[in-house]
């Protein structure tokens, strides 16, 4: 069934386009047309600059109290709970996430970011007085600005309501810029948008296409910009960030290390490590466990396990439940993962399984879930984000080592430690140096601060750290006066 929009949101009112151009939405599983959506043109993005602008500088957004902010961001979730079947048949079409993802994240992810930071903020100190001997100073928090929100494609409503539920709750108003491969379920969030509680002027929602992307990202009228995405993208728009001294927010690309200690428990370990990794939205997700760094002396052993399990992985329809592997977001970037793993052949690692297209669905950008065996760190596929369902094992000797390897990457988004002796788990996690650790699961905390080190990104998403990225402190130096109500 296609989903045809002639209209997107500028300043929280659904307006028609300037220009005619359109992108067309096409189904990974089906690689049939779904859906066509408006192309934003620069005249499109000065309007929602304006409008972002002239609410945040005069407009009553700003100047509402935390409650009344809060009181609209419940609202919009309300709003969104009631379509979230269509959100999450919308995520399984246009984007390829197999159901459970569909319905246990994309669907109710974004109304759970809403609420969460509508709660947060409510208890969020925003002033305070700070005694210095005879010096008193008040220190405010105030809204960054007007914020451009760039989500990835592999999440964009999710990934669109984290970054936008505290950009709001710190009083800001904000721009989003959705991909153009999947963009069906954030013009039903734009919907949502001009029918909620939410003043006009706050919220715009559009799709854009690469030259556009860069004008909103580079426009004189913004004050930050929030992106996810890959590390290339996200290095060129530091750029054009750091030319005006925009502040800037960055989550980028991982090739996060899983270190398996020697006293791991085979049968408990595989599937989740399977589940973290190739199983997880096939790959296709910044977090993913994708280098398994192994004990020599149990390397055999636990690659064929690994093998058999990815081997087992259904492979299909992303509607129908017992689907674990979906297809790529598009025939292009299955090509790029088509392409590291014959890169990995000729490194001279081993495919243990997979490394092909599965037979059936015999329609659809799908691959087998792919296991490299006889793997060092320096080769490419183990230091460069593939981003699909391909995972490396590589060897170690010793928790040192083990963390001498996972520390060898140019990434530090996440990691985790496999082993019964928690307390060597905690030293291990002390040691890797990344912006989020797990120990004996893959586990991410919407009320804990997520990002990266090194390539992996600048500043965090989630929890209060998440909120604060979105003010900006200002001291007040006081007279001496007490204050007054």
């Amino acid at each position: 069934m296609a989903h045809q929009y002639d209209r997107i949101l500028i300043g929280g009112r659904l307006t028609a386009p300037s220009t005619d151009r359109v992108a067309q939405v096409v189904s990974p599983s089906t690689e049939e047309v779904i859906g066509h959506v408006p192309l934003a043109s620069t005249a499109d993005i000065d309007a929602a600059v304006a409008a972002a602008r002239q609410a945040f500088d005069t407009g009553p957004w700003p100047r509402w109290s935390v409650q009344q902010r809060a009181a609209a961001l419940r609202d919009l979730a309300d709003r969104l709970d009631t379509r979230a079947a269509e959100l999450a048949g919308l995520a399984m079409a246009e984007t390829g996430c197999p159901r459970g993802f569909a319905e246990g994240y994309f669907a109710i992810a974004p109304s759970n970011y809403l609420r969460f930071y509508a709660e947060l903020a409510e208890g969020y100190v925003f002033e305070e007085e700070r005694v210095n001997g005879p010096t008193r100073t008040l220190v405010v928090r105030e809204p960054v600005g007007v914020v451009v929100a760039i989500p990835a494609w592999n999440g964009p409503l999710p990934l669109t309501s984290q970054k936008i539920a505290a950009a709001l709750m710190a009083g800001c108003t904000v721009i989003v810029k959705v991909p153009v491969q999947d963009p069906l379920a954030c013009h039903v969030f734009a919907e949502a948008v001009a029918e909620s509680a939410v003043p006009e002027g706050v919220i715009s929602v559009f799709a854009a296409d690469a030259v556009e992307s860069e004008y909103v990202v580079a426009h004189p009228g913004v004050d930050k910009v929030s992106f996810t995405g890959s590390t290339a993208v996200g290095s060129r728009i530091a750029e054009a960030c750091g030319r005006d001294i925009r502040r800037v927010t960055l989550e980028l690309g991982g090739k996060s290390a899983a270190i398996v200690l020697d006293d791991a428990d085979i049968d408990a370990v595989v599937p989740a490590l399977v589940g973290c990794g190739a199983a997880f939205m096939q790959g296709e997700i910044c977090t993913a466990q994708t280098r398994i760094l192994l004990p020599r002396s149990r390397y055999a052993e636990f690659t064929e396990a690994l093998a058999r399990h990815m081997s087992s992985l259904p492979i299909g329809d992303p509607a129908d439940p017992a689907t674990v592997i979906g297809p790529m977001i598009t025939e292009a970037h299955r090509a790029r993962v088509e392409e590291y793993i014959a890169l990995g052949r000729k490194e001279g690692a081993t495919v243990a399984c997979g490394g092909g297209r599965p037979a059936v669905p015999a329609t659809g950008w799908y691959l087998e879930p792919t296991l490299f065996t006889d793997v060092t760190n320096d080769m490419r596929i183990a230091q460069e984000e593939i981003f699909g369902p391909v995972v490396v094992a590589i060897p170690h000797d010793g928790p040192d080592h083990a963390v001498e390897l996972a520390n060898d990457s140019p990434y530090g988004l996440s990691g985790t430690v496999w082993t019964q002796d928690e307390e060597a788990a905690l030293r291990i996690a002390r040691r890797v140096r990344t912006g989020t650790f797990s120990i004996n699961s893959y586990t991410l905390d919407i009320n804990a601060p997520f990002g990266g080190s090194k390539k992996s990104g600048i500043g965090r998403e989630n929890g209060h750290e998440g909120l604060d990225d979105y003010l900006e402190p200002k001291a007040i130096a006081l007279s001496g006066a007490p204050l007054t109500d």
